[in-house]
């Protein structure tokens, strides 16, 4: 069964509840080491370059286009703290989505620690879409 045909049998409360149940309240990943002292932390310009480079595993959107980063905080000790969602609280990947994204940042030199939290409130919904991801969109109809 598609998600689509999953979201036409229950309310969002419903699905939020189900994710809730199925995959916990707290969808959290912390990867990474803390910077020492003295060394060049990432901007937020590099982090979005490298939340450009994960993308959706349904949509060939890439996370941050898709609108699915909520906050993004940059510590002045270089730690990144992210809170994202994603498009359905029923997607296969909800629980890997906060690891795969820390890892990836982590993966950065110019990154110390890196917490993923996943969130549920606001939903994500198209109007979030980055004009770019809606030319996509536009050209896979």
């Amino acid at each position: 069964m598609s998600d689509e045909e999953i979201k036409s049998l229950l309310t969002d409360d419903e699905i939020k509840q189900m994710a809730k149940q199925l995959k916990g309240d707290d969808l959290v990943a912390t990867v990474g080491m803390p910077l020492k002292a003295g060394d060049e932390k990432a901007s937020r310009e590099e982090v979005i370059n490298v939340l450009k480079e994960i993308y959706d595993p349904e949509i060939p959107i890439n996370i941050y286009d898709l609108g699915l980063i909520y906050k993004i905080e940059l510590s002045e000790n270089g730690n990144v703290y992210i809170e994202m969602t994603l498009t359905t609280p029923t997607c296969p990947i909800a629980g890997e989505m906060p690891t795969i994204v820390a890892t990836s940042l982590a993966y950065n030199d110019k990154v110390g620690e890196v917490t993923v939290r996943i969130v549920w409130e606001p939903a994500w919904d198209l109007t979030r879409l980055s004009d770019e991801a809606k030319d996509i969109l536009e050209m896979i109809k």
